[in-house]
């Protein structure tokens, strides 16, 4: 029987050690230092990119104007409910004459 004396590194290590580095399939599940230097380069290399996103967004993006923001916005709003009644309109007469068809098909 195993009892607990207040120093569980002592009863637990080789069991976490063995945890930690065991895997059926090399370089998986294990925290050797090639992997987390991988995990390392990897995380450097998405934080670089998201930093030079920012930059570029705040120093070579042409920004519009603020009255050319709100024309080009109600521009694609007009436009937008336009398109729509266009397609709402050609749907509106493939139904009809898919109805006509079908009533003329069943007598």
């Amino acid at each position: 029987m195993l009892r607990f004396n207040g120093t569980p590194s002592l009863i637990f290590t080789g069991l976490a050690q063995l945890v930690e580095h065991w895997s059926p399939k090399p370089g998986v599940g294990s925290s050797s230092l090639s992997t987390r230097a991988n995990t390392n380069i990897i995380m450097a290399g998405i934080v670089n990119y998201i930093k030079e996103s920012f930059e570029e967004l705040k120093n070579n993006v042409s920004w519009p104007t603020w009255a050319e923001t709100q024309s080009l916005t109600i521009l694609v709003a007009v436009f937008s409910i336009i398109f729509s009644l266009a397609i709402w309109g050609v749907d509106t007469v493939f139904s009809k004459v898919i109805g006509y068809y079908f009533n003329l098909i069943n007598g």
